[in-house]
């Protein structure tokens, strides 16, 4: 399997904001953990009228710190990259307090019919928000010193949308390309064909730094975008090879190619796993006599 050089050297500095480029700061949320790392870093962008990028989980602190680095400017903006309890929640009670309107692709699940509810893990769907303003791929949102394009990027969820910079040749990635891990792709709302066509896409675009909700920035991206998609047909072919080889059930393959990984992330390479497979079984390489689920049986074709 290729190995991916992650940059896990990272300094949260909770509560604080502080400034990563002269158009944006980053107050990070201390709710770190398996899927978040060191916690959600909330973006602020412009220096008197600003965008806020992800204003997190629901935290008293991390609202107390946002409020304090807000001090004096105007929120114009409160955006959205996509619905996992870890990224918008705060967002109600940050728009209460500055009255800035409420910016997103939609609400949880907006970009795929679900068969049934989220993937139970720590970063679970965000039902309750919806956005004030829809955006699609190819809007700008902006103010005099800024402007925001929104940058479609399906796969993580179903409504992930990253934003660029353009001032500082700069793309907020959100969760879906992160300097310190893979993202987790988990049905029904996360989609493994959507995640390989996001990737491709950035592949043509020009953007010199990506800054995701964790973790530290990723610089010269595009090699490093090229090294995640061959990572994951890398990872496709090794669970193609499982169950030609006879494992049946997800639990078996992950144990056989995830045997390096923390175990407290199996569930949640169960689950992208489990996109993976459906990912093959639309290319008709893999079947299920069964729907698709983790207690699923799955064979070649």
């Amino acid at each position: 399997m290729a190995k991916i050089q992650f940059d896990r050297d990272f300094d949260p500095q909770y509560g604080t904001a502080v400034r990563v480029s002269p158009l944006v700061r980053r107050v990070v949320c201390n709710n770190g953990g398996p899927f978040t790392f060191t916690g959600t870093g909330t973006y602020i962008v412009g220096n008197e009228t600003v965008a806020v990028i992800d204003p997190g989980p629901d935290d008293d602190d991390h609202l107390a710190a946002l409020l304090k680095a807000l001090d004096g400017k105007t929120v114009s903006h409160i955006v959205i990259t996509h619905t996992h309890m870890d990224h918008s929640p705060l967002a109600a009670r940050l728009k209460q307090a500055t009255g800035a309107k409420t910016y997103a692709y939609g609400p949880h699940g907006a970009g795929r019919i679900k068969n049934s509810g989220d993937a139970q893990l720590d970063a679970g769907g965000d039902y309750d928000f919806s956005p004030d303003v829809l955006i699609s791929d190819g809007d700008v949102i902006s103010a005099r010193d800024w402007s925001l394009e929104a940058v479609f990027t399906p796969g993580h969820t179903s409504n992930h949308m990253a934003f660029a910079l353009k001032e500082e040749s700069a793309l907020f990635s959100g969760d879906h390309v992160m300097a310190w891990s893979t993202s987790v792709i988990a049905p029904p709302d996360g989609y493994m064909a959507d995640y390989f066509a996001s990737l491709k896409k950035l592949l043509d675009r020009n953007e010199e730094v990506y800054w995701p909700t964790h973790g530290g920035p990723r610089r010269n991206p595009v090699p490093f975008v090229r090294a995640f998609l061959t990572h994951r047909k890398m990872r496709e072919a090794a669970i193609e090879s499982r169950i030609k080889k006879g494992d049946r059930r997800i639990g078996d393959i992950v144990k056989n190619i995830y045997s390096d990984v923390d175990p407290r992330l199996h569930p949640a390479a169960a689950m992208s796993t489990m996109a993976h497979i459906e990912h093959l079984i639309e290319r008709e390489l893999v079947k299920t006599d069964g729907e698709l689920s983790l207690s699923a049986e799955f064979r070649a074709i």
